[in-house]
């Protein structure tokens, strides 16, 4: 990896997988990440929807056209579905990254769930567990697996960030589901730090982004205060864009002075 003035300019030939990257931040994350990988490196994108996929893969090239030789892949999976993860996991092992510096793993898939009802409504475990399954049980299957298909070696770092929230940390009123998984995430990352000393881990909160999920947000929030401080940041332009996030992440990356498992928000920065 390139230094340059003590500071990194580049993640070197990288492996760089990204899950829910067909839209919103995960495709920016596609964009800005593509700009700092060495040629010869892999960018997998991994999301349900095949046609959103192949769309920003066509912006990623568009965007490097002519600068460097870039791998860039798709992978349609579910990744709330078993065979999803199984499908992931495969593309991964089938990449070439014996000379690879560096392999990051972004868990960027994430769904809101349910935010119009209170957490007494919840009562059938299975409609939990569905939510739990993506958010949660995936993430953490998909992250053991693809680290133990790419062990520690010389050379090579290796990354995994979770893409965090504040509701990891504070408690939002009909946001039962959504603060949950957040919540055990980032707790998942912190004992992961805790035992694989030679991972960098982060949980970086990217603040509250101008997005698709946003927008549900204010829409059905089931807590009227709530649904009115977020219909009030969007009128006042208060929304962060997923581009103006997601470059405060590459410096974090590029910088990579962070404690490993810590929670960074945007706003820290």
């Amino acid at each position: 990896m390139e230094i340059i003035s003590g500071e990194r300019k580049d993640l070197g030939r990288a492996l760089c997988i990204i899950t829910g990257a067909s839209k919103g931040y995960g495709r920016t994350l596609a964009l800005q990440l593509s700009c700092l990988m060495k040629p010869r490196s892999v960018l997998m994108l991994v999301a349900r929807s095949a046609d959103q996929l192949n769309k920003v893969k066509e912006d990623v090239r568009a965007l490097n056209d002519g600068h460097k030789k870039l791998d860039v892949r798709c992978v349609q999976a579910d990744l709330e579905k078993t065979e999803g993860v199984e499908k992931t996991v495969q593309a991964i092992k089938d990449t070439s990254s014996s000379d690879m510096d560096h392999f990051l793993l972004i868990n960027n898939a994430a769904s809101l769930g349910d935010v119009s009802r209170s957490a007494l409504t919840f009562t059938d475990p299975a409609e939990v567990n569905r939510y739990l399954s993506l958010n949660v049980s995936c993430v953490l299957s998909l992250t053991a697996r693809v680290l133990q298909a790419f062990p520690h070696r010389a050379g090579l770092q290796r990354t995994v960030v979770n893409i965090s929230s504040l509701c990891a940390l504070k408690p939002f009123p009909s946001w039962v589901l959504y603060c949950t998984g957040k919540a055990a995430r980032d707790m998942m990352f912190r004992v992961l730090a805790e035992e694989e000393p030679d991972v960098r881990v982060l949980s970086y909160a990217p603040g509250p982004l101008d997005t698709d999920m946003q927008l549900q947000a204010r829409r059905f929030s089931g807590d009227l205060k709530l649904r009115q401080s977020f219909s009030t940041m969007f009128s006042e332009g208060q929304l962060l864009s997923c581009e103006e996030s997601g470059a405060k992440l590459m410096k974090l990356l590029l910088d990579d002075e962070y404690r490993s498992g810590a929670h960074v928000d945007f706003y820290e920065l």
